[in-house]
């Protein structure tokens, strides 16, 4: 009894995963019909404030001065840009390239302040410092290996001023730099293009809800102070403002346009420390609005909390419960073979068959869906569709993105002893980075 009740709550989970994922992705290919044949033009501002970016570089002597030339010589006014650069407890020659790249002879003349810090907080902490010396109207942010277009911060600012009294931020998306690398690298390209070309497009076209992203984000720099800066120490600080802002009412627009080039991990080891810091984040996320399902919070915020609960919770368990299923059946099917007359620990009876069958192909729609996003997302952006990229997907459901289960669990048992033994959880490990 206990067994069927738990492939029924599995069955039920995984319905609902579905029915969820299908409406964002109906609403991102909407968008997409109805944009993807729409040029793209760049014509001049109304006009341009003074925009503060800042770049927080730990130990980033690899990336940092090929991210410094791309933002300089990004399309934007260079009298209206304030540039902030944070070599942050480096032990590395972060500061000494910084300051290099500044004094090359075609930037000796911009607005560029170089800070060696050594403080606390993490990628928090760098913010909040830089939110207490920016002159800029907006600040932008990008992660030391983060390179933006020519046109990625034109189009942040031509977006925020579409609506600025409500768009007090405004998002771009991020491409992956090393995609061809390796196996991992061309997953986690692809991962990046399903989550920006088919989550955020279809929460932001459906239900107007933005995520600030980690790089490539504007935002109001009087709105920031006015809700008490960033949280120090938090391993997601991007999705932590997030949510202050969908509390206040306010909106994160995004600039679909935008874009930035960053590395992503190359080894199994960085992507593991690199996601289980991102889980454990979100997690404490999770936790600490959970309340907003129900209080007053406005409809946003319980609906983004809803959804987080939903991706990084229950949905979870019911694919580790239907992993736990398959496998089960499976080993002892293999056992079976030499030892005659096992029953199956995950059955229903003969009357209830069908729901087996349902299960079964529950499972084929997973793995259905799941290509699905990936080809439509692919086909947004320009040269990814290949069947190539197909085999990959198929590939990549069976090994990378069942990683991610393990991710999780990691990070939901960290979570838990960080607060069973009041120990500090927020400890950031740096992602690795590659000459490229």
């Amino acid at each position: 009894m206990i067994n069927q009740m738990v492939m029924i709550i599995t069955l039920i989970s995984i319905w609902l995963s579905l029915g969820l994922s299908l409406v964002i992705l109906t609403g991102a290919t909407h968008f997409w019909l109805k944009n993807s044949h729409v040029r793209a033009t760049v014509t001049q501002l109304s006009q341009a404030p003074l925009i503060s970016i800042v770049v927080p570089a730990h130990n980033e002597e690899v990336v940092i001065s090929q991210t410094v030339q791309a933002i300089l010589n990004m399309n934007y006014p260079q009298a209206a840009v304030e540039l902030l650069l944070f070599a942050d407890n480096c032990e590395d020659q972060t500061y000494q390239v910084m300051q290099a790249t500044a004094q090359l002879a075609q930037y000796r003349k911009r607005n560029i302040k170089i800070i060696k810090r050594s403080g606390s907080g993490g990628k928090a902490g760098v913010l909040n410092d830089a939110l207490k010396i920016a002159h800029g109207e907006y600040i932008a942010v990008y992660d030391a290996d983060a390179m933006p277009e020519k046109n990625a911060l034109y189009f942040l600012v031509a977006k925020a001023l579409e609506d600025p009294e409500r768009y007090v931020a405004a998002f771009g998306r991020n491409k992956t730099r090393n995609a061809t690398q390796n196996f991992l690298t061309r997953c986690i390209n692809q991962e990046i293009i399903v989550t920006q070309r088919i989550q955020h497009i279809g929460l932001w076209h459906l239900f107007k809800i933005g995520r600030i992203p980690g790089t490539n984000f504007i935002i109001k720099t009087e709105f920031v102070k006015k809700i008490g800066g960033w949280r120090n120490g938090a391993l997601t600080e991007d999705t932590d403002i997030s949510f202050k802002i969908m509390q206040s009412g306010k909106l994160i627009a995004l600039a679909y346009n935008s874009e930035a080039f960053q590395q992503e991990p190359e080894t199994l080891k960085t992507y593991y420390l690199q996601r289980k810091r991102w889980a454990k984040g979100n997690y404490e996320v999770v936790l600490s609005n959970f309340k907003h399902l129900f209080d007053s919070s406005n409809w946003r915020v319980k609906l983004e909390t809803f959804y987080y609960v939903c991706t990084f919770l229950w949905f979870n368990c019911a694919i580790i419960l239907s992993d736990i299923i398959f496998f089960s059946n499976a080993a002892i099917l293999a056992a079976g073979i030499f030892i005659p007359n096992l029953q199956l620990p995950f059955m229903f009876s003969a009357s209830n068959i069908y729901i087996t069958q349902i299960l079964f192909f529950n499972w084929a729609l997973m793995i259905l869906l799941y290509l699905l996003q990936i080809s439509i997302a692919l086909v947004t952006q320009f040269g990814q569709a290949t069947s190539e990229q197909i085999w990959l997907g198929l590939a990549s459901y069976f090994s990378y993105s069942q990683l991610f289960i393990i991710v999780s669990i990691s990070a939901v048992v960290s979570v838990t002893l960080d607060r069973l033994l009041r120990r500090d959880g927020n400890v950031w490990v740096k992602t690795k980075r590659f000459d490229d």
